[in-house]
């Protein structure tokens, strides 16, 4: 394996050759790396592509209010429950990681491992265009990470071209991938296996092509149908792509130890009545009873115990319904300091790729229209359940009693969770989207956001009066815009791509390519 030596000088150059050896045996910090691989650099990029981005309470806590998943009860308008932002822009940042990327593939050279290295740097850079349209619109893609060559001024590409050239991407890391090379420094939950790698490029094609429904050609559905008669796909919970948390101090669950950002933290109207709906007791495992239904009576294993918080309420109203004792807080086990290791940071699961294909099957992408649909709504639907059952992290103790077991999952299909075969197209599509939407409760994804964006679906609530879009009160930001330093860095590019696209306007309330 090549590896770069980093090469310590001595400031004094007339010391005689005893004197320098000592003086680095002296001064060598072995806690400090001397040498840079690609199983290292792997590590780098992974950690900066998936990592959160401040790990801490409050602002993993802030991460769950535009998807209203949650409300925050606190009497200070938080600007993501409300239709705005602290920071309402988007960042290339993922650009940078491609000259590491690159690095990582050339210190790949005489390894076997050689083409997963090729294939993550193909997913990682298509992770990075599939980002940057569909948050921000036309973005520099083709040329991004081309500083080496003296490409500083990156070309924006068309946002329809950067999905393509992404597919195209993932499809040749799929092949790379299906080498069969484990390789090293993966801290995610594949841990280098190539086999689980290799079905992620194609779920993640799947679910870009979802997520462009509204603007896909024929020739991509077809593709999307391939991808699935071919079968190599995410094959359960074991394929599940997530981040998991350590007791390291440094690889901390963003929420441990934060009982005091609980506390102003409810489960949302929208997200409880849902889940009720269902007589789901992911309930149980989300949410605390609400006080003051426990004071009337009502016992902790009682869906009707559990009250969420109208995330469209103003933040007075909202104190003061909070210190009645109205809304149920999320769960406890959120924020114990028992341990470090929280729920795992879930990325892509077994069940949101058959939600996916669900959706496609009753759209007619693939055969077999709503009996199709039915088989992989139930099945998404009992992979998540399982993956709640199993899950190593979750504290018995904070279920009020109300575990899920594989008895309950069997007997699930009942009432409005039974999949509506004799209903319209619309109505089971909405049953896809609601479980869809359960997937990313108390997560940091926004894939529910962009859900909302493409399909309308939850209706998020929206009161003109609180809300915080000055540019639009009645409806809800498409975009981020682009980061401010692009005028300074790339003026000419950026100005070309905001006038293209958006009138010469760049504002978070402009619909993008994918949502026209």
């Amino acid at each position: 394996m090549k590896k770069i030596q980093i090469i310590f000088l001595a400031g004094l150059l007339l010391i005689v050759a005893s004197s320098c050896e000592k003086f680095d045996e002296l001064n060598t910090n072995p806690n400090v790396p001397t040498s840079v691989s690609s199983d290292m650099l792997a590590t780098t990029v992974l950690k900066g592509t998936y990592r959160f981005w401040n790990p801490n309470s409050t602002d993993w806590a802030t991460a769950q209010l535009q998807g209203k998943h949650c409300t925050n009860l606190q009497n200070v308008a938080n600007p993501y429950q409300y239709y705005s932002s602290y920071y309402p822009y988007g960042g290339f940042g993922g650009a940078q990681n491609l000259t590491l990327l690159n690095r990582m593939v050339d210190f790949a050279a005489g390894n076997p491992a050689l083409p997963s290295y090729e294939g993550l740097r193909l997913f990682l850079k298509a992770s990075y265009g599939i980002g940057v349209a569909t948050d921000m619109g036309d973005a520099p893609y083709s040329e991004a990470g081309m500083a080496e060559q003296g490409i500083t001024q990156p070309k924006y590409d068309k946002a329809a071209d950067i999905i393509v050239a992404a597919l195209n991407d993932l499809k040749a890391a799929e092949a790379k991938f299906a080498q069969g090379k484990n390789f090293s420094g993966d801290i995610m939950s594949y841990a280098g296996n190539a086999t689980k790698w290799r079905r992620l490029c194609n779920a993640v094609q799947l679910r870009t092509l979802n997520t462009i429904s509204k603007k896909i050609t024929p020739e991509q559905k077809a593709r999307f149908a391939e991808i699935v008669a071919a079968g190599n796909l995410l094959s359960g919970n074991a394929d599940v792509f997530q981040l998991p948390y350590l007791e390291n101090a440094n690889a901390t669950y963003p929420f441990y130890g934060g009982e005091g950002t609980r506390q102003n933290l409810a489960m949302s109207k929208l997200m409880v009545d849902f889940l009720k709906s269902v007589n789901d007791r992911r309930l149980f495992y989300f949410g605390e009873p609400a006080p003051y239904k426990i004071a009337a009576g009502f016992l902790e294993n009682d869906y009707a115990a559990y009250e969420g918080a109208p995330s469209e309420l103003s933040p007075s109203s909202l104190e003061l319904n909070k210190l009645s004792g109205k809304y149920s807080l999320i769960n406890k086990r959120y924020a114990s300091s028992a341990s470090r290791i929280g729920d795992p940071f879930l990325f892509f699961s077994y069940a949101e790729q058959c939600f996916i294909i669900a959706e496609a099957a009753e759209e007619g992408w693939i055969p077999g229209g709503a009996a199709t649909a039915k088989t992989y709504y139930e099945n998404g639907v009992k992979g998540q359940l399982s993956y709640f059952k199993d899950l190593s992290t979750v504290i018995q103790s904070n279920l009020h009693g109300m575990p899920i077991t594989q008895s309950y999952i069997d007997n699930y299909f009942t009432g409005e969770a039974a999949y509506k075969m004799s209903g319209t197209k619309e109505d089971r599509l909405k049953q896809i989207w609601m479980q869809r939407y359960f997937i990313d409760f108390f997560q940091g994804g926004g894939m529910s956001y962009r859900t909302y964006l493409r399909t309308g679906y939850p209706v998020f609530p929206i009161n003109p009066a609180t809300s915080l879009n000055s540019g639009a009160p009645n409806m809800a930001p498409k975009r981020n815009m682009y980061p401010t330093d692009e005028l300074t860095k790339n003026p000419e590019n950026y100005k070309k791509a905001v006038q293209e696209q958006y009138g010469g306007f760049d504002d978070v309330n402009k619909t993008p390519w994918w949502l026209q």
